[in-house]
């Protein structure tokens, strides 16, 4: 047997008392047999500590994405093309007028057949229907004419204004159509087909017809043209144009060079009436 220990004796008087019934926890705690005790966890192994970590952690991610998103929120958003801008702007403008109860109306066209028209709408003006030609007055009659001779008289004058006659043609016109019809548009006897267009009386000198009993056999024209005073007036004034020197002839001269009637010297009575009726209708 070995000699007590002084240490293991040392030990054993240093032991309490009072033992654990366990018997594990006597061997735990006596000798050289002592069972070592587990290692201990990291602190950070346990529970409690774990979870601060955690909600460490998720608040400082939190705090990362919130400043994230401030910044972005901060941060200049890029400038759009104005166009797009303008299309946005249109779209939303549209939206909104589509959705209105309280937008004009758009301006209708009234008819003037609709009993209940827009108080605010502009009625259409009605349409005017289009003048009819007003007719010159009739010239009123002088040196003794009726209406007719003066209306047939107007013609004779007009026509000679038109072709730029002097004065003294319209005279000789005047005067030769007096002697001729009396200022009256003649049909002939003689010519059926002169009835079957407008006259004022009819004739029996040959074939002569119209204001200047001028004669379709001698080729003054045909005897629906000559049944025309305006007509038959101008190819009085285109023959006298083509006598030499007709301005210096008489009034009876001149109606005689371009009539050839078998009575030359009739001419001259109407002169002066002549004169009275183209200075009536030259005013």
């Amino acid at each position: 047997m070995h000699p007590v220990d002084p240490a293991a004796q040392k030990l054993t008087d240093a032991l309490p008392t009072t033992r654990s019934g366990d018997a594990a926890s006597t061997e735990r705690t006596i000798g050289r047999h002592r069972v070592p005790d587990p290692p201990r966890r990291a602190r950070l192994g346990s529970t409690p500590i774990r979870v601060a970590l955690a909600t460490g952690v998720t608040c400082c991610l939190g705090l990362g994405a919130f400043a994230a998103a401030r910044g972005a929120e901060d941060a200049p958003q890029p400038v759009r093309p104005m166009a797009d801008a303008l299309a946005d702007r249109a779209a939303i403008a549209d939206e909104r007028a589509s959705r209105s109860l309280d937008r004009d109306a758009a301006p209708a066209r009234v008819l003037p057949t609709t009993p209940t028209a827009s108080p605010t709408a502009t009625p259409t003006p009605a349409r005017k229907a289009p003048k009819k030609p007003v007719k010159p007055p009739r010239p009123r009659p002088v040196a003794g004419l009726d209406q007719t001779q003066m209306d047939n008289a107007k013609i004779i004058v007009d026509v000679g204004l038109e072709l730029k006659m002097p004065r003294r043609a319209l005279v000789v016109a005047l005067a030769t159509a007096m002697q001729e019809s009396n200022l009256y548009n003649l049909a002939s006897d003689v010519l059926p087909e002169s009835t079957q267009y407008p006259h004022q009386g009819s004739g029996a000198d040959h074939d002569s017809v119209g204001l200047f009993q001028q004669r379709p056999s001698s080729g003054w024209g045909t005897v629906a043209e000559l049944m025309r005073p305006s007509y038959a007036a101008r190819a009085f004034y285109t023959a006298l144009a083509e006598i030499p020197g007709w301005e210096d002839m008489s009034v009876t001269a001149a109606a005689q060079a371009v009539q050839i009637s078998a009575f030359p010297d009739a001419y001259a009575q109407h002169e002066e009436r002549a004169s009275t009726v183209a200075a009536a209708l030259t005013f």
